[in-house]
């Protein structure tokens, strides 16, 4: 049986043996692809959901800002934008006047060769492109506060903005449940001040704050809280097939349109097995995702719930960029141990801006195994960050095999992150507006 993981750009072909326990390739389902996506994302910004057509909202209007997502999002946003800079113009907005922020949240800035890649050299030479510096506090402005104590902070371009709009892809998400609409804002444009406290370690450690859940989840409703406050006029939001191709456009009202890109989305990516696995083959969703390990947190935690305590995960993360931030590379060398770690970050001995993705590995690390294949870090770096390091996939399959018995439980997912996997019957997912 021949597979394909996702891998980098270029993806990695396997021939597997079907053993008795083989629980099968477990996918999203596709939905059809939108044709002609450029027309149809026009056509929506003038018939949205639930709110005034696009060209209403912005008539009338000094200035806007257009949000959007950074390297790491496989937003189309030379789709998107096109169409919503048209009618802005066409609404009275000079083009002198119009923004694009990209929402880096605490990542680094864009190149400028990335900033040709995410809108196109056309709207770089005719636009104002920036990029959001979460640790520039006096480009802040405090819209509120999140949970009575914590300030938000929200990046004054877009706070003081005229006309405010917010793009992104909705995806499955290990915090907010699934990416898009206020998540363009927080944390994409907030403060790390603020994302001390939305990535803090209470907020990962809870129930709710998950795959697939919305309802009860505190990032989520933290979000929403703090978008009300900065204010949105309007998104257009997306999802992706796995092949990057458009099959839903959900433009309109920021917190209707959104919730009604997630409900489609969750028809075709979540996915149940009956018993919890002894291991499982996934990857961190290839290129952009699987950028760096920081970002490949997103893929362990994602195939972990499917895991039994004391199960394997093996996951594939090319990891171009290494570990990631210096910042994160400094959280990893102060892993003594996944479950000391955990500890440490719970009892607040220290905070370090990215160490929530450290938490969320580690508490995986604390109860099952993790082996990588990558061509990202080295065997010592990865031996170092207490994983296995993995050189042939299918004979990490037949040492897991030999480990759990013949008969064990496993599965193989190709998408990564971009299935929302559950055992029957021990979690749910819940969207409720």
């Amino acid at each position: 049986m021949k597979v394909t993981l996702k891998y980098g750009h270029e993806g990695i072909t396997l021939e597997i043996n079907e053993t008795p326990g083989f629980a099968g390739i477990i996918m999203p389902s596709e939905p059809e692809t939108i044709k002609n996506p450029s027309v149809k994302i026009e056509e929506s910004l003038y018939k949205p959901i639930a709110a005034k057509p696009f060209a209403d909202i912005a008539r009338g209007r000094k200035n806007a800002c257009i949000v959007i997502s950074d390297i790491t999002r496989p937003v189309p946003n030379k789709l998107i934008l096109p169409p919503l800079l048209k009618i802005i113009e066409a609404a009275g907005v000079p083009r002198s006047e119009i923004t694009i922020l990209v929402a880096t949240g605490i990542h680094r800035p864009s190149t400028e060769d990335e900033r040709n890649r995410l809108v196109g050299p056309e709207i770089i030479k005719h636009y104002k492109v920036v990029d959001h510096f979460s640790k520039n506090r006096e480009e802040m402005i405090e819209v509120g506060l999140i949970g009575e104590k914590v300030p938000a902070l929200v990046n004054s371009l877009y706070v003081r903005a005229d006309l405010k709009i917010l793009t992104g892809f909705i995806e499955p998400h290990m915090w907010a449940g699934y990416s898009g609409g206020r998540k363009s804002i927080l944390p994409g444009i907030s403060s790390v001040e603020t994302l001390e406290f939305m990535h803090g370690p209470e907020m990962i450690a809870h129930h709710n704050t998950e795959y697939g859940i919305l309802e009860g989840n505190l990032f989520h409703e933290a979000g929403l809280a703090i978008m009300e406050k900065a204010g949105a006029d309007f998104i257009v939001n997306v999802t992706l097939n796995t092949k990057k191709e458009i099959t839903g456009i959900f433009s309109g009202h920021p917190v209707i349109a959104h919730l009604t890109g997630c409900e489609f989305l969750a028809k075709h990516c979540v996915r149940e097995v009956d018993t919890p696995l002894d291991f499982i083959v996934t990857t961190n969703s290839g290129a952009p995702l699987d950028i760096n390990f920081y970002q490949t947190a997103k893929g362990i935690t994602g195939a972990a719930a499917a895991v039994k305590s004391g199960g394997d995960i093996v996951i594939a993360s090319r990891c171009t960029e290494g570990p990631g931030s210096p910042e994160y590379r400094k959280i990893l060398d102060m892993v003594d141990s996944p479950g000391s770690f955990v500890c440490r970050v719970m009892q607040k001995e220290f905070f370090i801006p990215d160490q929530w993705c450290a938490q969320e590995t580690y508490q995986v690390l604390s109860d099952k195994e993790v082996w990588i294949y990558t061509d990202g870090l080295s065997s010592e770096e990865i031996k170092r960050y207490h994983m296995h390091p993995v050189q042939s996939i299918p004979e990490t399959i037949q040492t897991l095999l030999a480990k759990h018995g013949p008969k064990a439980r496993w599965a193989i997912v190709p998408d990564g992150p971009q299935v929302i996997l559950k055992v029957a019957g021990h979690n749910s997912t819940n969207i409720k507006k």
